[in-house]
């Protein structure tokens, strides 16, 4: 299932199943029946459509949403070899990790409030009739050094557009891997008909500016005084690049 399929249920209670499901990531049959109070044979039959509907699958012994994976590409850049791949699961704490350590480095406030939504969700893709985000990690020796993350709105006025974030491990920088990782979530975004991305960032942090204008993104707009860091006030830069 791609985060951006409509989901459409013809029952409350499979509509349920299919919300524990997604809200908690990857959950036992066991713990799904009780939490819903659902008759085995109910559950079953639930589980059955869904799956047969591409909403949900079984991985080993628990219950996950099947989103649709992305292929990963391999990309070598010197003696430095990583793969950027959709994020599963698995990856949830090395992901927090690591946009926590870009945030607090760079005083990259978007990317520290994604943070905070994951680890306090323990859950990394998301896709209910509120709320759907979609991310990318980049790893090396399937350890995960940097991301690019989606924020889709569900409003059919804000359907064309949507926020990323981005950053790279400080260590493995300037092996390129930054820009592979925003070149996926931008081509991902157009293969879907998204229109145009956004991003906004303190303007103390120039690294981050000059990134994202060397990928053809602009500055639309600042709003002054917006962040206050280290009880100094700075301007937000709000920064979009169109996908026509």
């Amino acid at each position: 299932m791609d985060l951006t399929e409509t989901l459409t249920f013809n029952d409350d209670d499979r509509r349920d199943v299919y919300n524990y499901i997604e809200r908690h990531g990857a959950v036992r049959e066991d713990e799904l029946r009780r939490a819903l109070n659902l008759d085995p044979s109910a559950l079953g039959v639930h589980l059955t459509i869904l799956r047969r509907d591409g909403y949900v699958r079984k991985v080993g012994n628990k219950l996950q949403v099947a989103y649709q994976e992305d292929f990963a590409e391999k990309h070598e850049s010197g003696d430095v070899a990583f793969t950027i791949r959709s994020a599963d699961q698995v990856d949830l704490s090395e992901l927090i990790e690591v946009m926590r350590m870009v945030a607090e480095e760079g005083s990259y406030i978007e990317a520290e409030t994604v943070a905070d939504m994951i680890d306090h969700e323990e859950v990394i893709l998301r896709h209910n009739e509120l709320h759907s985000r979609m991310f990318f990690v980049a790893t090396i020796d399937d350890e995960v050094v940097g991301w690019v993350h989606l924020d889709l709105p569900e409003a059919e006025k804000l359907g064309h557009t949507a926020v990323l974030t981005v950053g790279v491990h400080p260590e493995h920088r300037g092996h390129g891997v930054g820009g592979r990782l925003l070149d996926r979530g931008v081509e991902w975004a157009r293969d879907r008909g998204f229109e145009k991305l956004y991003n906004s960032v303190p303007a103390t942090n120039e690294t981050a500016i000059e990134f994202l204008e060397a990928h053809g993104w602009e500055t639309e707009a600042v709003r002054r005084d917006h962040y206050r860091i280290d009880d100094e006030y700075v301007d937000e830069v709000m920064m979009a690049v169109g996908l026509r």
